[in-house]
């Protein structure tokens, strides 16, 4: 078996059959999809049961609902693949993506082969880099919140890659993407660039996760350590992406975030991050909100003209 494809799926029923259809038109012989039914409370899980019954190729997992870093930790335990890729279940797959993947993991022995991706508008997302990559300005955009890269989805492994790097905390529910794909880069992997859009990412569905001062605790611990074999090389990123998560807060109104948490990164902001996110911290919580809420919504304005 060549290629594992892990599927996460929680409460996407209305989604996760178009998600499978599209990944059984792969003109790829050597590939499994193992979709992971994370305690779904709606049909998802029996329609993954359903186009299992149709296709050999699919097999599904039913556990308890654990979080989303643990349902692709127990499809990577059960992958036969010697790649693998993550496809979130209310996301597509494109034509022809496994085969060039693979041809491109295999020519090159790269570790991880990263392509671009395009919402459900057609818009295209990508970074402009091709061919090998230093992981540092990966990482870089990651904690920055430049998140124009594919992040686990749109990407190839090499299975080895992935040892110790799906150990996320259960209660980190939002990032976790992030947080994985770091852990992966921390260790120098050697990353391929290619241009083909492989992978259709929808925007902005509904979710229920709410901001958590206590989870983004946990968040930032994992991550500090995460980082800290390379701590010289992104300490003052590692404030930037406190400084964007204080930021989303504020957004969203919960202005005692910074008495409660972020009032400790003061001593670390310096010039070395951009003067927009020092005026966003330094100003009372609910004058930077007009300026974070407004500045939010005219990039999604942006995106959309």
């Amino acid at each position: 078996m060549e290629i594992s494809i892990i599927i996460p799926v929680y409460n996407k029923e209305a989604y996760v059959e178009q998600c499978l259809r599209q990944l059984m038109k792969q003109d790829f012989s050597s590939f499994e999809v193992i979709a992971v039914d994370d305690g779904s409370t709606d049909a998802s899980g029996s329609i993954c049961d359903r186009m299992a019954s149709e296709d050999q190729r699919i097999r599904v997992i039913h556990t308890q609902n654990g979080g989303v870093t643990a349902a692709r930790r127990k499809g990577l335990e059960e992958a036969l693949g010697r790649y693998i890729m993550f496809v979130d279940s209310d996301d597509e797959l494109q034509a022809g993506a496994l085969r060039e993947m693979h041809q491109t993991i295999e020519e090159t022995g790269a570790d991880e082969v990263i392509a671009t991706y395009h919402d459900q508008y057609g818009r295209l997302y990508d970074t402009g880099r091709r061919g090998w990559t230093d992981g540092k300005g990966i990482i870089i955009d990651l904690l920055a919140k430049r998140l124009g890269v594919c992040v686990l989805w749109g990407i190839i492994f090499r299975r080895e890659l992935l040892e110790d790097c799906m150990d996320t905390p259960s209660e980190i529910r939002s990032g976790e993407d992030i947080m994985m794909q770091i852990k992966c880069l921390v260790k120098r992997p050697k990353i391929y660039f290619i241009g083909t859009p492989v992978y259709m990412y929808n925007m902005g569905l509904p979710n229920n996760r709410r901001l958590e001062v206590d989870v983004e605790r946990i968040y930032d611990e994992v991550l500090r350590k995460t980082l800290l074999p390379r701590w010289d090389e992104f300490k003052d990123f590692f404030t930037l992406h406190q400084l964007k998560m204080y930021e989303n807060f504020v957004d969203t109104k919960q202005w005692n975030a910074r008495k409660d948490y972020y009032d400790e990164i003061r001593p670390r902001i310096n010039s070395h991050h951009p003067m927009a996110d020092r005026i966003a911290f330094i100003l009372p919580p609910r004058i930077s909100f007009l300026l974070v809420h407004y500045y939010k919504k005219w990039l999604v304005w942006k995106k959309s003209h």
